[in-house]
């Protein structure tokens, strides 16, 4: 066993500094705490999409593309925005679940009727981390989608009432122009706090904490992104 003057955990060959979400204050310093090994879920299996298809074979003229943020989300799937945050470091904002153990993943929320994606994305940041202090350096230009596992799928179909394959997401790359103490993942308190604790991190962390169903899409998403980080 460990021992309990532990302060870190390696992975991947580089230590994660984990932040605590504050418990009553909206504001905090960030402090180190002691980790344990990070368990990976190892019995979910990995489904990744492009909406985005092969040019239509129809001879009529092709009419001028939508904006890559306006299009229809695949059918069946919830629609949905993923936010990467990259500090000045180039490292990635991650944070753990509050409600799966061992859950780590970046800013992510549902879009809603009528709402451009790009304001959702900046919505989102804002409700789960309390940051708007954020610009938008590039977008995934077309949907990534991925499907929940059977006891997820069944757990959320209660908790919304609606019966998703799964999530249709756009992604944003936005860079963080604020100061670490404006992250509170007690949000901006207009909704129930998803996050215990965050941190910065590398591309190939952010991957390796991920739920086994979410990979792709994050693989994906970095994949494009790759120049800015």
């Amino acid at each position: 066993m460990a021992s309990s003057s532990c302060r870190c955990t390696l992975l991947l060959n580089r230590p994660i500094l984990l932040h605590h979400r504050p418990s009553k204050a909206r504001g905090f310093s960030p402090a180190s705490v002691p980790l344990h090994l990070l368990r990976k879920p190892c019995d979910l299996r990995s489904r990744i999409r492009c909406a985005s298809g092969p040019p239509s074979s129809s001879s009529s003229p092709p009419a001028a593309p939508p904006s890559p943020s306006m299009e229809a989300p695949p059918e069946g799937f919830r629609p949905n925005v993923g936010i990467c945050l990259v500090n000045s470091s180039k490292k990635i904002f991650a944070a753990s679940r509050l409600d799966v153990r061992d859950a780590w993943q970046m800013p992510q929320g549902g879009i809603d009727e009528g709402e451009d994606p790009r304001r959702a994305a900046m919505r989102e940041l804002r409700e789960e981390t309390g940051v708007s202090s954020a610009e938008i350096l590039a977008e995934v230009p077309y949907w990534l989608t991925y499907d929940f596992p059977p006891d997820v799928r069944e757990k959320l179909k209660i908790q919304w009432g609606s019966d998703w394959k799964g999530q249709a997401q756009k992604w944003f790359l936005m860079k963080f122009t604020g100061k670490d103490e404006e992250i509170n993942l007690l949000g901006d308190s207009t909704e129930k706090p998803e996050f215990g604790e965050w941190s910065w991190i590398s591309p190939d962390q952010i991957i390796e904490l991920a739920v086994d169903f979410k990979k792709p899409v994050y693989k994906e998403v970095l994949n494009v992104f790759a120049p800015h980080l």
